[in-house]
């Protein structure tokens, strides 16, 4: 009895990626993954700290004159402005200075005008106007682009688990 050959595919019919690639594949998601990661720390280490301690000040801070602000700089990716500064603030126990990254959305474009603000209580969580203006706007911000990359992460990681041909 003789066999017929396999009848050709049909259109719709769906292929699985050839079991030679899959090592690849999985590499390339463990970088994304750890890439990921790494936006998640710097989130953790740069932004969050000042973040979390804006809100502490917030209702009593104060426009210092006694402070400076030294290499700030802001730059714009599509709607998302990133800040950075040094802040010096002279008290009697010495000077306090803090280094601030300010994340927040918005489609202004321009320069900004920035005060330093502090409360006299903490004058260790030294900030600015421009912090304290934004907080809402920074807050919000911080929690989706963490919030968008750790869901990133496990969908990439649930990839890996969900398709374990992908591995072979």
């Amino acid at each position: 009895m003789t066999r017929s050959p396999d009848p050709a595919p049909s259109p719709d019919t769906l292929r699985l990626p050839p079991r030679g690639r899959g090592r690849l594949n999985t590499l390339w998601v463990l970088l994304g993954v750890v890439a990921l990661g790494g936006i998640l720390v710097a989130c953790a280490v740069y932004t969050a700290p000042a973040v979390v301690s804006d809100w502490q000040v917030r209702a009593a801070a104060k426009p210092v004159e006694q402070a400076r602000i030294s290499d700030g700089k802001c730059s714009a990716k599509l709607f998302i402005h990133i800040c950075d500064a040094t802040l010096a603030l002279r008290t009697p126990d010495g000077t306090v200075t803090r280094r601030v990254n300010y994340v927040f959305s918005g489609i202004e474009a321009g320069d900004y005008r920035v005060g330093v603000m502090a409360d006299p209580a903490r004058p260790d969580f030294v900030t600015t106007d421009l912090g304290l203006d934004r907080l809402w706007n920074r807050t919000i911000t911080l929690l989706a682009i963490a919030g968008l990359t750790a869901a990133a992460i496990v969908g990439a990681l649930l990839s890996l688990v969900r398709t374990p041909r992908a591995a072979g």
